[in-house]
């Protein structure tokens, strides 16, 4: 039985929906934190459980005969409290394989600006290869459908305008990192393994820009401004304080290279090339 925490959410429904096309829907079992988003899961025929990953005991009564759980990362302030009442409830319930997913990043970098951001995801990973279950990590690296919120839909008229200086970051389609999780799931083995899903090449933002020209017949700038104009900029637009600091931390990351990480994982795992860059951008952008 394969449990799907995190399931209303983006990566959680496209796990869902490929591991729908590769084992019976009643050796999958949804896992929410709120009534209200049951209805959704239940219409695919799943059967769905209650579990709050900061209440342990609601966990542990989730997990009742559960064998492989798939914990998808928590985005709160308590991340790593979170994910250890999972990892201590799977433990206690006896399931026998945890897969976490976690974040790729770039170890070479000296001074990482990663911190807020993966400081729960390594401690958890450590935690799980500490806890004696037998896991399996995926890395994931930036999905391609957060090049809107970076550059806007409407960047062949405005250009691109982002702090992230010559930084380099790989892309991927989050509903193939979702295949690619499905494929691990719903086979045996994958045990101690850690596997970078990220795009197989990576991107400065000004090639970004070179490529929507050449696809769009219009020449598209690249300006990085200083990071201080940038914010000050969405904040005249009326971006809100959290998107602006969501924003400003990831170009600083990119320009620092910490997102330039690129494998050949996800297209091993998805036994086929991976969508490149190129085609994202113009479907997106240009049809």
């Amino acid at each position: 039985m394969i449990m799907i925490t995190g399931a209303a959410g983006h990566l959680g429904t496209a796990v869902i929906d490929h591991l729908l096309t590769k084992i019976a829907r009643d050796q999958i079992i949804a896992l929410v934190r709120t009534v209200d988003k049951v209805k959704s899961l239940e219409n695919k025929g799943l059967e769905v459980r209650i579990g709050d990953y900061a209440d342990k005991s609601s966990l542990e009564k989730a997990f009742h005969g559960i064998t492989k759980l798939l914990l998808v990362s928590s985005n709160s302030e308590e991340a790593f409290a979170e994910h250890k009442n999972v990892i201590d409830a799977a433990k206690d319930e006896g399931i026998s394989q945890i897969y976490y997913t976690s974040g790729a990043r770039n170890e070479n970098v000296a001074e990482s600006k990663l911190g807020p951001l993966t400081d729960a995801c390594v401690t958890t990973e450590n935690y799980i290869i500490k806890s004696g279950l037998p896991y399996t990590i995926f890395q994931n690296g930036l999905y391609a459908e957060t090049l809107p919120f970076f550059i806007g839909y409407d960047v062949v008229n405005t250009g691109i305008f982002f702090p992230a200086g010559d930084g380099r970051a790989s892309f991927a389609k989050r509903d193939e990192m979702g295949k690619a999780i499905a494929n691990v799931l719903a086979t045996n083995g994958h045990h101690n393994k850690i596997y970078q899903l990220t795009g197989a090449l990576s991107y400065s933002f000004s090639e970004i820009a070179e490529l929507l020209s050449e696809f769009s017949g219009k020449q598209i700038p690249y300006q990085s401004p200083d990071p201080k104009d940038y914010e000050t900029q969405l904040k005249d637009y009326g971006v809100s304080k959290m998107d602006i600091w969501y924003s400003a931390l990831l170009a600083s990351i990119i320009r620092n290279d910490e997102y330039n990480v690129v494998s050949s994982d996800l297209e091993l795992l998805l036994g086929s090339r991976s969508t490149d860059l190129e085609i994202y951008l113009e479907e997106t952008f240009i049809n």
